[in-house]
């Protein structure tokens, strides 16, 4: 896509929805929260990508949530702001940093609360911890928030993690939301296997389907969602979109659109 479209693109946050494959729709995730934000001088999953969502309009927000040392839950894309690791440092130590936009990491009660400003679709990318107890209370703390802020809504939230543990656990703490994914890349678990766990939707690279194009049916007929990323070219995302999938996760949701042309968007 032409830089000519940078703003354009960074203000379609995310177009997302319940991703039931009985509806026959399809789904736009843009990665990451907007593309290339940080260009557009914002920084990825911040509370001030999220109100421009809202503000222009659009349905949603990918976000990234990370446990910090103090057990405080932090929205951020990347395992470290500016250098610092997440992990090993009090989640105080980030409201001394400052974006280039002017303002400081979000918790996720910050977070939320702006999200409640509209009726905004939340994709939560719930981020690995190596110890899976700190995994857990990553996901604990996280349906307690959505809770607290009256967000604890399959219409309005779908899990996505790396993680077997944590996808796991929402699927035993959260069995009414459809949109759990599985992600993976190097994994060669297919919809039987995933579903098997109880986990209800898949979450791969388009190589992946690529190699495996028999499981967006498979998946299907097991009731589950199929998850595409990052598809940025035109002809892959036709391919993809040919294949049935419920959510293609891209960085050129314009593209997309167009690509789709009348066919419905999930709403």
């Amino acid at each position: 896509m032409k830089k000519i479209n940078l703003l354009l693109t960074f203000a379609l946050v995310a177009i997302v929805c319940g991703c039931a494959p009985k509806e026959n729709k399809i789904a736009i995730t843009a990665h990451r929260g907007f593309w290339n934000c940080e260009a557009a001088g914002y920084s990825e999953n911040s509370i001030a990508s999220l109100a421009q969502a809202q503000e222009n309009g659009f349905w949603g927000s990918e976000c990234d949530v990370h446990i910090a040392a103090d057990d405080k839950l932090l929205v951020n894309h990347d395992d470290n702001i500016l250098g610092i690791s997440i992990h090993n440092n009090a989640i105080d130590t980030f409201q001394t940093v400052t974006y280039k936009n002017g303002e400081h990491p979000s918790d996720i009660d910050a977070y939320l609360d702006q999200a409640a400003k509209s009726p905004i679709m939340l994709v939560y990318e719930l981020k690995p911890h190596e110890d899976p107890e700190r995994e857990n209370l990553l996901v604990d703390k996280t349906i307690e928030a959505l809770k607290a802020h009256d967000m604890y809504d399959p219409e309005r939230v779908m899990f996505i993690t790396f993680s077997l543990n944590m996808a796991k656990r929402v699927a035993e703490l959260c069995p009414e939301f459809t949109n759990q994914f599985l992600e993976g890349a190097e994994r060669d678990l297919g919809p039987q296997e995933i579903h098997d766990m109880g986990i209800n939707g898949i979450d791969y690279h388009f190589s992946k389907f690529q190699a495996h194009p028999e499981w967006v049916e498979q998946a299907h007929k097991l009731g589950m969602s199929v998850n595409v990323w990052t598809v940025d070219d035109e002809q892959i995302m036709r391919d993809m979109i040919d294949l049935g999938v419920d959510c293609i996760t891209t960085n050129e949701p314009l593209l997309a659109r167009e690509v789709l042309g009348k066919r419905e968007l999930k709403k």
